[in-house]
């Protein structure tokens, strides 16, 4: 079959709501957006400026401050964009194919480096006097590159099946962003192959990614039990339960959107803004500035600003 396409542009429905609540929603987004980006940017300041945080654990978090930073800009401005124009549903085929690419190459690539993530606690938890020498700088290099090669390759993938469809109208997206299943209701062709790629190469992977994790903190909780002082085991488990509950709202969401069968537009864009938007933004909040070393290289940080503006 001649793969072409007739359609030039898209138009992005946006998230359901009532007009009254542009206005309101766009404050909101704008909002969690600045904050993200923001609380991103600094973790990656700080963390490249203090030579303490040099290590395994900081560097996988530099990667997820990244991740989280672009994967919130690919989708919110133009969810803004939607909310106070529109002209702003407008969207080019080419640039539909660019945010798709985008945001699934930072999605995939956060859920490998979740599991990357868990495993680096585990070894430093159960390996402690091995951990250095397990976790070395070119280890930690290759477990990122893997999870950037990874992330594109699975992009790539869905990138590819989903535009080598013919689009002949409607144009309507109902979403706030290019993803794959609401696009896929756009092409005027049998869909079948791409969505059996959709739930082996999101579901096996994402199930896989999720099972490591599990495993991983199930390893943890073990080690923990031994800790003989009680004070120690609370922060542990306190740890644990933090960053399970940003796992849990990046890999759910994303199962009930890419595996679930039937119709659920507008339940899908409800769902999407838990890992698009509030993911990003608690990252920086559960794995870093709850930190005490984070705090301190901070507050490190705004002396040496205070100190170099008074000089």
């Amino acid at each position: 079959m001649t793969n072409v396409s007739l359609m030039t542009t898209f138009i992005l429905m946006g998230l359901p709501h009532a007009p009254a609540l542009d206005t309101s929603l766009f404050g909101i987004f704008l909002v969690i957006h600045v904050l993200t980006v923001v609380g991103n940017l600094l973790i990656l300041l700080v963390i490249t400026v203090d030579s303490h945080l040099h290590t395994p654990m900081y560097y996988f978090l530099t990667n997820l401050s990244f991740i989280d930073m672009w994967f919130s800009t690919v989708t919110v401005p133009k969810m803004l964009l939607i909310l106070v124009s529109p002209e702003g549903r407008a969207i080019s085929f080419h640039s539909c194919v660019a945010q798709l690419y985008s945001f699934h190459i930072l999605g995939s690539t956060e859920g490998f480096l979740y599991t990357v993530m868990s495993y680096d606690r585990y070894l430093a938890i159960s390996y402690l006097l091995r951990y250095t020498s397990m976790m070395s700088v070119r280890t930690c290099a290759l477990l990122a590159t893997s999870t950037w090669l990874s992330g594109s390759l699975h992009s790539a993938v869905q990138t590819t099946l989903t535009f080598r469809l013919p689009f002949c109208g409607p144009d309507q997206i109902q979403h706030y962003f290019c993803d794959v299943p609401p696009i896929l209701k756009l092409a005027c062709a049998d869909t079948s192959a791409n969505e059996m790629v959709i739930f082996v190469n999101i579901g096996v992977v994402a199930a896989g990614c999720f099972l490591l994790i599990v495993l991983s903190y199930v390893s943890i909780v073990c080690s923990i039990l031994k800790i003989r002082i009680s004070e120690g085991r609370c922060r542990a488990f306190q740890t644990c339960a933090s960053h399970g509950i940003v796992v849990l709202c990046f890999f759910v969401p994303c199962v009930f959107i890419y595996l679930m069968p039937g119709s659920r537009d507008a339940v899908d864009g409800v769902v999407a803004v838990f890992y698009t938007v509030l993911t990003p933004l608690l990252n920086p909040v559960v794995y870093t500035l709850r930190n005490k070393d984070v705090r301190k290289a901070l507050l490190k940080l705004k002396d040496k600003v205070t100190y170099s503006q008074s000089k």
